[in-house]
This record gives structure tokens, C-alpha cells and sequence, in this order.
């Protein structure tokens, strides 16, 4: 005779089942098993995050390498630069040397006219001042050569950029604010003057 298996009551008490008599038991079946859970709002549907996706990472030496290309840049443009301030500075110092050469070259004549003058002034007094005179228009001549004209003309109108006051006079000959004498010679116009000319010009009434 085949033997069934017995259904278990629910009134009756199980004596394997430790629930104290009386206690609410929970329905067998729906406990809900241990481990990660399950469900929407589960971490198991969250998106990988940067790492799990496999990307490179940034590195942190490209910034560094990528400054210091910029710095050996400006240190090169600084380099060039003092060398050109210093190319320059030398070009600059031998134009001067260039033309203060010139310059002095350029009077080189008067002086010989000079010594020549003074060497025959023993044999000739008279002939001196015509010696002096000569050497003064040769380097009056240089000047104006040079780009400094001399001027010490009189009777023209007073120009405060040209003269230089140092006195005035009754001439009634003279048209007043006009130049009567010229007491020292200017060389020059403009921006390359040398000196203005010292005059004396005749009063206004």
C-alpha cells in the first residue's frame, strides 16, 4: 500500500518550527532571499562610470610638458631681443665714431691754415689778418657744409628763434624790433641749431 505523504495543517503546530506559540510566522515562500538586490532601482541598472568604460585617462604631464615648451619660447624671444638691444647699441656706437671722424676731418684743413698763418706771420705782420680771415670763412664754410649755416645778419626783423637779446638801443635809423648789431655770430636752424645769434635790437617808441 503506497504511502502518501501528510499534508501539513496549519492549525497544528510543527515541533521542528522554533516559533513560540502565539507568534505571527511569516508566510513561507515569500521571504526574500539574501544578496545583492534586484529590481529598478537597483545598482545593477546604473550606467558604468568613466572608469568601467575602458576611455584613457588625461595625463597629468601634458599640461607640464605644454608649459614648459611656452617658457623655452619666451626664454628664446628674450634671448633674441637682448641680442638685437646689444647688435644695436654696437651699430650705434660706431656711427658715432663714424661721424665724429668726419667731422674732425673736415677741420683738419683750418688748422693747417692756421699754422701756415702763423709761420709767415714773423716775416709778414700785415699779411696776418688776411691769413685769420681766410681760415675764418674756411670754417665757416666747414659748418655750413655740415648743415649749421652761420648767421649774423643785420637790419632784419628780431626772430626769438634765431636771437638772442642781450641788449637794447635808440637807433633812429633803425626800424624798431630790428636787428642793429650782431654781438656773436649763430650757426644753425631749427631743431639743428647750434647757438642762436647774440644781438641788439633797436627800441620800440
Amino acid at each position: 500500500m503506497p504511502i502518501h505523504p501528510r499534508e501539513s495543517d496549519p492549525a497544528v503546530p510543527d515541533p521542528a518550527d522554533p516559533t513560540p506559540e502565539g507568534a505571527v510566522r511569516p508566510p513561507r515562500g515569500d521571504l526574500p532571499r539574501s544578496g545583492r538586490p534586484t529590481g529598478p532601482g537597483s545598482d545593477t541598472d546604473q550606467e558604468p562610470g568613466p572608469d568601467a568604460a575602458g576611455g584613457p585617462a588625461l595625463s597629468e604631464d601634458e599640461p607640464t610638458a605644454e608649459l614648459k615648451e611656452l617658457e623655452d619660447r619666451w626664454r628664446r624671444a628674450l634671448a633674441d631681443l637682448d641680442n638685437l638691444r646689444k647688435r644695436h647699441t654696437r651699430e650705434l656706437g660706431r656711427e658715432r665714431t663714424a661721424e665724429r671722424s668726419r667731422t674732425a676731418a673736415a677741420f683738419l684743413p683750418v688748422l693747417d691754415n692756421l699754422e701756415l698763418a702763423l709761420t709767415h706771420a714773423g716775416s709778414d705782420p700785415g699779411a696776418i689778418v688776411e691769413g685769420v680771415r681766410a681760415v675764418r670763412d674756411q670754417a665757416v664754410n666747414v659748418l655750413e657744409l655740415l648743415g649749421y649755416p652761420r648767421h649774423a645778419e643785420t637790419g632784419v626783423a628780431f626772430d626769438p628763434a634765431r636771437h638772442e637779446v642781450v641788449g637794447v638801443v635808440q637807433d633812429p635809423d633803425a626800424p624798431p624790433g630790428t636787428v642793429v648789431e650782431v654781438l656773436r655770430p649763430g650757426y644753425g636752424d631749427g631743431e639743428r641749431q647750434l647757438r642762436p645769434a647774440a644781438v641788439t635790437v633797436a627800441k620800440r617808441e
